[in-house]
């Protein structure tokens, strides 16, 4: 099942749940690891928490514009969104803390005070697509379960819902095939027939094994749980 074949509710719930398992990765780290680095290439823990906050801030703004009509850009530019994640980075670990805290309870609380009848309202997304604001629900479950795990301190593939993985792998073939990446690509998930990323190039490599570990691999986090001689990823984040 995909995620979007879900209610509106189950989707928002399971962003609600991403966002409680992101906050707990969170409160588990001291403030001085929150300076360590991540596996994202020139980001520290704290420019990963000003952008998952920040993340919350611009899906906001989409909200309003579907309740107001008023068209609200998720972000100015993409200087601006760069320029808050770096100036966030350098908050105090308290007031960064504070700043997730208070943007998360906002985004939900806007979630919850939506009129039904806006929820089909059109918006556009920071990569320019055209997309109902419910899709704010499947944006946020993106942002909050892939990158607690970026925060580098015990988030797993492994506990993300099997219809988050399922989703998350649609999205990234998609993208690939979108691309015109991943000629010759085969991935084998447990339990599933195999799926060529692009069905009309023969097949030269072959990437098998759990949903979670695929998933995880496919998304640029690792091959972790799939063997040796794994090939690297086409490109995705």
């Amino acid at each position: 099942m995909s995620f979007h074949d879900l209610a509106l509710n189950q989707r928002l719930l399971i962003a609600r749940r991403g966002t409680a398992y992101f906050a707990q990765r969170l409160a588990e780290l001291t403030d001085e690891q929150l300076h360590e680095p991540t596996a994202l290439s020139g980001w520290s823990r704290a420019h990963l928490v000003a952008h998952v906050g920040y993340n919350a801030a611009a899906l906001c703004r989409l909200l309003d514009w579907a309740a107001t009509g008023i068209e609200t850009a998720m972000y100015a530019s993409a200087e601006q969104r760069g320029r808050e994640i770096a100036e966030g980075a350098t908050l105090s670990a308290a007031a960064l803390r504070n700043l997730f805290d208070h943007i998360v309870a906002r985004l939900d609380e806007k979630w919850r005070n939506l009129p039904a009848a806006a929820w089909e309202a059109q918006v556009r997304t920071a990569q320019g697509r055209t997309v109902p604001v419910s899709e704010t629900a499947w944006m946020r479950t993106r942002e909050v379960w892939i990158h607690a795990v970026d925060l580098g301190n015990g988030g797993r593939f492994g506990d993300f819902p099997d219809v988050v993985l399922e989703s998350l792998l649609t999205d990234i073939v998609g993208m690939w095939r979108r691309k015109d990446l991943g000629a010759g690509l085969v991935l084998a998930v447990d339990g599933c027939e195999p799926v060529a990323v692009q069905p009309d190039s023969p097949a030269t490599d072959k990437v098998s094994g759990p949903l979670a570990a695929v998933v995880r691999w496919a998304a640029g986090r690792g091959a972790v749980g799939l063997g040796p001689d794994i090939p690297e990823p086409p490109h995705w984040l």
